[in-house]
């Protein structure tokens, strides 16, 4: 027979070990590590591209805002506020010159945190606790494969993916000619976020342990995540020890680009080391395919709202739901906090309010606009997950049973596009409502609540579109649908680096969130909402055609 044969990791190991002899519990990782690898040839180096080029325009941007001295010496006098302090970091790094240094050190490090652990616990789940959900993991056993291989393989991807993104931040920072941007500082912010990729490596490998699901390991380690942020945040105003018990919090007292100090990183190594070695452990406690917490019975009767695609939809779907909708919650609350201060803060940066810039709109409001298009990226990003998930129900093999009833493909889309609408517009009014408290709170002015509840909703049509494009992919290339992650990931470029680099307007509307007014900086304009609604229609139902007609993938 011609050709050439391709080997599966079990083939792979088996040639590892000899027939008859027992193996050990690492046998087979390097297998493991090279198959993970070459699943994830795109999804990390995006990851690592992006993290990286935000950076660079990160400072590019301190460089353009912040020119002299006297501006950062503003900047730094408006971030001592409480506010300032929960959302960037530590006063110590305001207390001498704030220089470009001190502000990539202070501004970026925390909000990177976030971005490294969301993609160590992405990558961790991934290779575990998915591959034992789907019954990857029970095939790949089924070869000669040690019952650590996967693990350790998950745990060194995700090290070596922290470790390669903190080279080439380091190398990055190290290379831009900037007041206070030394090479040591830039070293040290380098390996400060590759120690919090490796520490939040280990405890996504503890929460695989935990559920037997990868959702629940996955929101599991982003509540990790977001309560390391959390506790950063409030220790930074208030108790100071609870920023110690916060690895965000060790990362950022290690001051880079002001202190230098090295020994905080070894907390973060000792956490690494201590939850993988627990996960380990954890991993020899438990049988495969199930986890150490036992799923809850469920009811002797199904709900009634089981039996229609909607309520199917929306039961299966309502976990990464309330995920978005709490990320949204927190988010819009905390930049709700900030407006008060928001005119002191552009009124220092004359290049910034010159690009906000809208006739007869005041600086806040300006302000408040921005952060509007902030939430509604993670609305888009809801929408695209939810619709998501009915590829996975394909390819998973758990559509084609509902299918062979009397449920039609209509119907059963119709359940799923319902669902995804309606929770990403949820979505949008939760963050808008965390947004008006926050901002009433903060500047008195009771009237943002109901203001800007509504005005986050003028993004609506916005979400529809790129639900309805998400949808049309499915339905006409099923093996594309993940390609709708474009469309949250442009608007996000857009919303944070079209300044920067001057985008032109051209580029800027290939984003659905360029053709939203921009309230309530500008006046509502309904005639371009009512084009997206009406695309937003004409897409899924091209969408829903595509799911009638095509045949459907087996698992």
């Amino acid at each position: 027979m011609n050709g050439t044969a391709t080997a599966t990791p079990a083939e792979a190991t088996t040639a590892a070990v000899p027939s008859g002899e027992p193996a050990g519990p690492l046998v087979g990782t390097g297998t493991m590590v090279r198959f993970a690898l070459r699943r994830d040839r795109v999804r990390l180096p995006v990851w690592l591209g992006l993290l990286t080029l935000t950076t660079a325009a990160s400072v590019a941007s301190f460089q353009s805002n912040y020119p002299e001295p006297e501006d950062r010496a503003g900047a730094a006098e408006t971030l001592r506020s409480p506010a300032g302090i929960a959302m960037s970091g530590p006063e110590h790094y305001l207390d001498e010159g704030y220089d470009i240094g001190a502000m990539t050190g202070h501004q970026l490090l925390g909000f990177f945190a976030l971005a490294v652990g969301l993609m160590a616990v992405l990558t961790v789940v991934r290779h575990t606790r998915v591959e034992e959900e789907t019954g990857r993991a029970e095939l790949v056993r089924s070869g000669v494969l040690g019952r650590h291989a996967q693990l350790a393989a998950a745990l060194t991807v995700a090290a070596a993916a922290s470790l390669l993104l903190g080279a080439l931040l380091a190398g990055t920072l190290a290379a831009i000619e900037a007041d206070g941007l030394t090479a040591e500082g830039a070293l040290l912010y380098g390996a400060a976020t590759a120690a919090l990729g490796l520490a939040f490596a280990g405890t996504a490998g503890v929460a695989a342990q935990i559920t037997a699901f990868s959702r629940g390991a996955t929101g599991l380690g982003l509540a990790v995540v977001g309560a390391a942020y959390a506790l950063r945040s409030v220790g930074d105003v208030g108790p100071t020890a609870l920023s110690w018990a916060s690895p965000v919090g060790w990362a950022q007292r290690g001051y880079p680009f002001v202190d230098n100090r090295w020994w905080p990183l070894l907390l973060l190594l000792a956490l690494a080391g201590v939850t993988a070695a627990l996960a380990f452990w954890l991993s020899t406690r438990r049988d495969l395919n199930a986890g150490l917490r036992p799923p809850r019975p469920g009811r002797p009767g199904a709900a009634a709202s089981l039996a229609t695609p909607l309520g199917l939809a929306t039961r299966l779907g309502r976990g990464t739901a309330l995920g978005f909708a709490a990320g949204a919650l927190l988010l819009g609350a905390m930049l709700g906090s900030v407006l008060s201060d928001a005119e002191q803060m552009l009124e220092e940066v004359e290049e910034m309010a010159r690009q906000l810039a809208i006739e007869d709109a005041s600086i806040t409001e300006l302000f408040t606009s921005v952060c509007l298009s902030i939430l509604a990226i993670v609305a888009l990003a809801a929408v695209v997950a939810a619709l998501g998930r009915a590829r996975a129900e394909e390819t998973d093999g758990r559509a084609e049973p509902l299918l062979a009833t009397a449920l039609s493909r209509t119907a059963w889309i119709g359940g799923q596009l319902g669902f995804a609408l309606g929770a990403a517009t949820l979505v949008l009014l939760v963050a808008g409502l965390a947004l008006g408290a926050a901002g009433a709170a903060s500047t008195g002015d009771a009237s943002l609540l109901p203001e800007l509840a509504f005005a986050s909703l003028a993004y609506a049509p916005a979400v529809w579109f790129t639900g309805g494009l998400a949808l049309a992919l499915f339905g006409w290339f099923p093996r594309a649908t993940a390609a709708a992650w474009a469309v949250p990931a442009y608007a996000m470029g857009v919303v944070f680096l079209g300044e920067i680099v001057d985008l032109p307007d051209a580029l800027r509307e290939l984003s659905p969130l360029g053709h939203v007014p921009s309230v309530p900086a500008a006046p509502l304009e309904w005639t371009p909402l009512l084009v997206l609604t009406a695309l937003a229609a004409g897409l899924s139902w091209l969408g829903v055609l595509g799911v009638r007609r095509r045949d459907f993938e087996l698992p």
